[in-house]
């Protein structure tokens, strides 16, 4: 018998990517991507990326209705994530998408209705 993969999408701002040379020689495809090309190699899940600069910042309602879990990395541009994205987010999440792991969260910055209840 064989079980679908769990499908993981990781949010990235990707921006320290591109105005910090240091961070982009550590990271040349982003932390979004080592973070998911590193649970692509763990098997049993498939894990996709998307950043603040894609349209809709790559959290369509396709991509969310096809996310079992959310990985969250952001640190300096909450402030930059449009409030239907976010509300979108949340909506699907108290929907019964699975688990968001924010990571590196600067919950004093983010947008309030990121923040799931």
């Amino acid at each position: 018998m064989t079980t679908a993969p769990i499908r993981v999408t990781v949010f990235g701002e990707n921006v320290h990517e591109q105005t910090s040379a240091v961070v982009r020689s550590i990271y040349p495809e982003g932390m979004h991507a080592c973070i998911a090309n590193f649970l692509n190699q763990a098997g049993g899940i498939s894990a996709q990326t998307v950043t603040l600069q894609q349209p809709e910042h790559g959290l369509t309602q396709a991509v969310l209705a096809a996310t079992d879990v959310l990985i969250w990395w952001g640190h300096a541009a909450h402030h930059l994530v449009e409030d239907a994205v976010a509300e979108r987010v949340a909506a699907r999440v108290n929907a019964g998408m699975g688990p968001v792991s924010y990571t590196h969260l600067r919950a004093h910055e983010t947008k309030a209705n990121l923040v799931c209840r």
